[in-house]
């Protein structure tokens, strides 16, 4: 499992995206843009990525996610590769590091499935030290006199910064 945190904007959801699109290529034979891969077999691409809902069946944008990721999480096996987005984040903060921190330690421990799970819940960063694998990466940026700069490329380690300021501050 790969806990993936940086600031909006930097690349999180694409990054994901490109792993999921990777394997799916690679399970169909196609070609793989990549100098070397080595992947297991697939057996399903389940993603819980961006926000919705379905008010006309009385649904909020944080019940579509949480039957989203229950339905993950009741799916998938350790064959699965999983895809997930910003989890518990449609709540309030304790309720939704809550459900961050369980749905990730479920699948560590119950379904074993490959993830990625990208977060704005730094204290995720601390499953790290819990779980031997589960490894911590995020998404670079630089800092110059006061502008970020996205650099969108993955690195080792968690951050605690999540830059919102400034991504309203460019909105």
């Amino acid at each position: 499992m790969m806990i993936i945190t940086g600031p909006n904007m930097s690349g999180k959801s694409t990054f994901m995206r490109q792993v999921a699109l990777t394997v799916l290529m690679a399970q169909m034979g196609s070609f793989v843009p990549a100098e070397k891969a080595v992947l297991g077999i697939t057996d399903r691409i389940f993603t819980r990525v961006g926000a919705y809902d379905d008010l006309s069946s009385g649904q909020s944008t944080f019940m579509v996610e949480m039957n989203e990721t229950a339905f993950i999480l009741h799916n998938a096996t350790e064959n699965s590769l999983i895809i997930l987005d910003e989890i518990g984040s449609g709540t309030s903060t304790f309720d939704g590091v809550s459900i961050a921190w369980s749905v990730a330690e479920h699948i560590y421990n119950r379904i074993k499935a490959k993830t990625l799970f990208s977060t704005h819940y730094h204290v995720l960063n601390k499953l790290q030290e819990k779980f031997s694998n589960i490894k911590n990466y995020n998404l670079a940026v630089k800092e110059v006199k006061g502008e970020v700069i996205f650099l969108r490329k993955l690195i080792p380690g968690g951050t605690d910064q999540s830059y919102g300021v400034h991504v309203a501050k460019l909105a």
